[in-house]
């Protein structure tokens, strides 16, 4: 979606593919028309085969190695870091005990960074996302939406025959 500024900023565009979309039965119960001898032959293609093809392509299937680039290594990473600190914790208690400054042990240190390291993740995620998906992923968005409004409109062209 494009922004807006101004009084109408942060309204939804009535366009918007997603506005009203329910993701419940897509593709469900639809079954692809027969041929049109009037259009080649050809049968209109159902939401199905829309959505497979936009799977298939190459667009789709960049926006998903790039979330698949993130995603594993972060998800493998921090998980190896809160094994880490429960191992760590149960194995040496008295490493996990030692005072750092006052009260403030090793443990209680480790525990904040683990929360800390939640929010950095978080940040770097969305930051990912913003940077390396979200547009890709709007464009292949629009693109099914364009191809489902034709296909509307193709059959209420025949519909009206």
């Amino acid at each position: 979606m494009d922004k807006h500024e101004g009084r109408d900023a942060g309204t939804i565009r009535l366009d918007d593919p997603w506005y009203d979309a329910l993701a419940v039965g897509w593709g469900e119960g639809e079954e692809s028309s027969p041929p049109d001898p009037a259009s080649g032959g050809r049968p209109a293609p159902s939401a199905s085969d829309i959505y497979l093809e936009v799977q298939r392509s190459a667009a789709f299937q960049e926006v998903r190695s790039r979330y698949r680039r993130f995603v594993v290594p972060a998800t493998a990473g921090f998980f190896l870091w809160y094994v880490a600190y429960v191992v760590t914790a149960t194995a040496a208690p008295g490493l996990m005990a030692r005072p750092v400054a006052g009260v403030v042990n090793v443990a209680m240190l480790a525990g904040l960074a683990q929360f800390l390291s939640t929010f950095l993740l978080t940040w770097a995620y969305a930051r990912h996302a913003r940077l390396r998906r979200d547009r890709a992923a709007l464009d292949l968005r629009w693109t099914v939406f364009e191809q489902e409004r034709d296909q509307v409109r193709n059959r209420a062209k025949e519909a009206g025959r």
